[in-house]
C-alpha cells in the first residue's frame, strides 16, 4: 500500500470530516452575509445622512484598517491559543458592540462617532478571526479535502457579495438602522452555534481543548506575563513567522502575490465609480432583462458581474479543480496563472470598447480572482507548521489589506492627470511580472 495512502488512512481527520467542514462553512455563511449586510447599511446611513466624502473615507478606514493592525497579532494568537474559542469570541463582542449601537439608534442618541468606534471594534474582530477561521480549517479537515474546502468557501463569499448588497439596499429603504443592525446579531448567534457543535479529531482534541501551549518568550518563559512581556513575545512570534514563510518558496509565492497583486490590480479596480462615471456616462445598454441607463445602474451591474465571476470560478475550483490540482507544485502554478487572468482581465477592463464588453471582462476577472483564491488558502495550510499556519495566515492578511490603500494612494491621483483607463492598463501590466515571479518560485525546491 502506497506510504500516503497509509497516512491517509491513520489521519484522525479523516473519520467524520464532512460534518465538522459544512458545520463550519453554515456557520461562516450565516455570520458573513449578517456582518456583510449591517457593513453596507453602516456605509449607506453615513453617505446619506452626512452627505460627506470625509466621512466615507473615515467609516472606510475605521472598517478596513483595524483588520489589517490586528491581523498581525491575530495570526500569532491562532498558533498560541484555541482557534475554535478565537473564532466564537469575535463574533461575540462584536454582537454586544452591535446591540449598543442598536440600542442607541432606538433612543435617539446614536452619534457619528459612536459609529466608528462600532466600526474599529468589528474591524478588529476580524483581525482576530480571520487568521483562526483560515487555521482551524486544516485541523478538521485532512489534506486531500483542502482545497474542496477553500473553494468552497468562496463560493460562499462570492454568493454574500452577491446577496448582501441587495438585501442592504432593500432594508434601508424599508426599515429603521437599529433594527437592521440586530440581524448582525442574530447570524452571529446562529454562526456561533454551528461552530459550536463541531467536534475536534482525536489529534488535535489535547491541544484544542485547553489552547494551544505557549511557545517560550524572550525570557525563557512560557504562560502569563505582564504586557511588556506578551509585546516582547508577540514581536517574537511576527518575526518567527516571517521568517519562516520567506524561507519556504511556496508560501513566499502566494504572499507576496496576493500582496502585490492587491497592490498592483485590486487597487485600481476600486477606481470603477470613475472609470463608470467618465467612460460610460449617457450611455445605456440594454440587456433585454435590464436597461442600465443611471450610474448607480451600471455600478450594480459591475459588482454582480465581478461576483458571478467568482460564484463560478469558485464552483469550478470546487469540483473540477480538486481532481488535477493536487500537490504545492501545481497549486502554485494555478496560483501564478490566476494572477496572470487577473492583470491581462484588468487591461481589459480598462480598454473595453462598450459597456457589454466590460461587463463579459467583469465576469472573467471574477473567475480569474476565484481562480487564485482557493489554491493561495490551501497552500498556506497544506504547507505550514500547525504551529505556524496562524501566523502565516495573519501575515498574509496584513500585507494583502495594507496594498490595496497604498496602492490607492498611487492610482488615484494619477487618475487625476491621465485618462482612467490608463490607469487599469497600468496596474493590469504592472501585474504580469508578478505572476512570472509566482511561477518562478513553483520551480523551486523546498
Amino acid at each position: 500500500m502506497p506510504s500516503d495512502a497509509i497516512a491517509s488512512e491513520n489521519d484522525p481527520r479523516e473519520t467524520g470530516w464532512h460534518r465538522r467542514a459544512a458545520l463550519l462553512l453554515v456557520g461562516q455563511a450565516f455570520s458573513l452575509l449578517g456582518s456583510s449586510i449591517v457593513q453596507y447599511a453602516i456605509w449607506w446611513w453615513i453617505v446619506m445622512q452626512e452627505k460627506s466624502g470625509w466621512s466615507m473615507l473615515l467609516a472606510t478606514l475605521f472598517g478596513v484598517v483595524p483588520q489589517a493592525v490586528v491581523s498581525i497579532f491575530g495570526g500569532p494568537m491562532a498558533d498560541r491559543y484555541n482557534r475554535k474559542a478565537l473564532i466564537v469570541l469575535p463574533d461575540l463582542v462584536i454582537a454586544a458592540v452591535t446591540v449598543a449601537l442598536s440600542v442607541a439608534f432606538a433612543t435617539g442618541w446614536a452619534s457619528l462617532s459612536l459609529i466608528f468606534v462600532v466600526l474599529l471594534i468589528r474591524s478588529a474582530g476580524g483581525g482576530i478571526q480571520q487568521p483562526a477561521v483560515q487555521s482551524f480549517i486544516p485541523d478538521i479537515v485532512p489534506e486531500r479535502g483542502l482545497l474542496r474546502v477553500n473553494s468552497i468557501f468562496g463560493v460562499i463569499d462570492s454568493a454574500n457579495r452577491l446577496a448582501a448588497p441587495a438585501l442592504a439596499a432593500v432594508l434601508v429603504n424599508v426599515a429603521p438602522l437599529w433594527s437592521i443592525l440586530l440581524i448582525d446579531v442574530t447570524t452571529a448567534v446562529i454562526g456561533v452555534g454551528f461552530v459550536a457543535f463541531i467536534r475536534m479529531p482525536r489529534r488535535t482534541v489535547d491541544v484544542a481543548a485547553s489552547g494551544r501551549p505557549a511557545p517560550a518568550d524572550g525570557d525563557g518563559h512560557s504562560g502569563n506575563a505582564g504586557p511588556m512581556a506578551i509585546l516582547r513575545r508577540n514581536f517574537a512570534d511576527l518575526k518567527a513567522g516571517l521568517a519562516y514563510a520567506m524561507g519556504n518558496p511556496h508560501l513566499k509565492g502566494v504572499i507576496l502575490g496576493d500582496a502585490l497583486t492587491c497592490f498592483m490590480s485590486v487597487a485600481p479596480m476600486n477606481l470603477t465609480l470613475l472609470l463608470m462615471t467618465r467612460e460610460y456616462e449617457g450611455i445605456d445598454l440594454n440587456l433585454g432583462f435590464v436597461n442600465l441607463t443611471t450610474a448607480s445602474d451600471k455600478l450594480a451591474a459591475n459588482e454582480l458581474g465581478l461576483s458571478v465571476g467568482m460564484l463560478l470560478g469558485g464552483a469550478l475550483m470546487s469540483t473540477i479543480g480538486v481532481r488535477f490540482l493536487r500537490g504545492g507544485v501545481r497549486q502554485l502554478r494555478m496560483v501564478a496563472a490566476g494572477i496572470a487572468m487577473v492583470g491581462i482581465t484588468v487591461v481589459g477592463l480598462g480598454l473595453a470598447p462598450n459597456l457589454l464588453v466590460y461587463l463579459v471582462i467583469d465576469v472573467l476577472n471574477g473567475v480569474a480572482s476565484a481562480v487564485c483564491i482557493g489554491p493561495m488558502r490551501t497552500i498556506m495550510q497544506s504547507e505550514s507548521d500547525e504551529s505556524m499556519t496562524g501566523r502565516v495566515f495573519g501575515l498574509d492578511t496584513t500585507l494583502s489589506t495594507f496594498g490595496m490603500p497604498l496602492g490607492m494612494l498611487i492610482f488615484a491621483p494619477l487618475a487625476d492627470v491621465i485618462p482612467i483607463a490608463w490607469v487599469f492598463v497600468a496596474g493590469g501590466l504592472l501585474t504580469l511580472p508578478v505572476a512570472w515571479y509566482v511561477l518562478t518560485l513553483s520551480r523551486v525546491r523546498r
